[in-house]
């Protein structure tokens, strides 16, 4: 995400081509970025609430990234009003999250199904089955606003749920076996336990860089 967001940054300070990140091997990246993001928070989302539902943990989580995507949807408003983002990664898994509550107790084949079903309805139907701006959060509307990062729900609420099928028919030990925890392993797991926190500050960091790099030159 780092990586990628680094380029998109030089392309939008004129160090690299207009529109590189968005063809070719960039694109790419982008979508396999956005759908392992997505796939490990439907693996974490059933991890969590695996032997019962901790309402308040999960309440607190929804609100977290409710409350982020606010403010992600409020600052690139302020800086890109044509193209601020509406409904981008972290709205899509405040809204996973609560639609996801319907398959946390359902059969794993009901769960893949879905997730299959929503795949199929992108393929054969796309953008094509409604008409008006205000849903086109749904993936499903031809009138679609441009906007800096967008993640509709069809199809990436497939990827959730496909998560949720992996944690669910994986063997308990394959996340939670007990082994010995090295101060290098707590290093290397810091950045998952805080992949919001890294989230929301990585990008003003880099834009900061990015800035003062160009003013030094200047």
């Amino acid at each position: 995400m780092i990586v990628f967001h680094f380029a998109r940054d030089m392309e939008m300070f004129g160090w690299l081509a207009p529109g590189t990140t968005l063809s070719g091997g960039w694109a790419l990246f982008a979508r396999l970025i956005a759908g392992l993001f997505i796939f490990l928070s439907g693996i974490s989302f059933v991890l969590a609430h695996r032997q019962r539902i901790d309402w308040h943990a999960w309440a607190r989580r929804v609100l977290a990234i409710a409350g982020s995507a606010s403010l992600v949807t409020l600052v690139t408003y302020v800086a890109f009003p044509g193209q601020f983002i509406y409904f981008g990664i972290l709205h899509a898994i405040a809204f996973f999250s609560v639609v996801g509550l319907i398959f946390l107790r359902v059969p794993v084949l009901l769960t893949s199904s879905a997730a299959f079903a929503m795949l199929v309805v992108e393929a054969a139907f796309g953008k094509s089955l409604i008409s008006t701006p205000w849903l086109a959060w749904t993936g499903l509307s031809t009138a679609v606003r441009p906007a800096m990062d967008f993640i509709p729900v069809v199809p990436w609420f497939a990827a959730f749920l496909c998560g949720m099928a992996f944690a669910e028919a994986a063997p308990p030990a394959l996340f939670w076996a007990r082994s010995t925890v090295s101060t290098v392993t707590r290093l290397l797991a810091w950045p998952g336990r805080h992949s919001l926190l890294i989230y929301l500050v990585h990008q003003p960091a880099l834009i900061a860089l990015f800035w003062i790099v160009r003013k030094g030159i200047g």
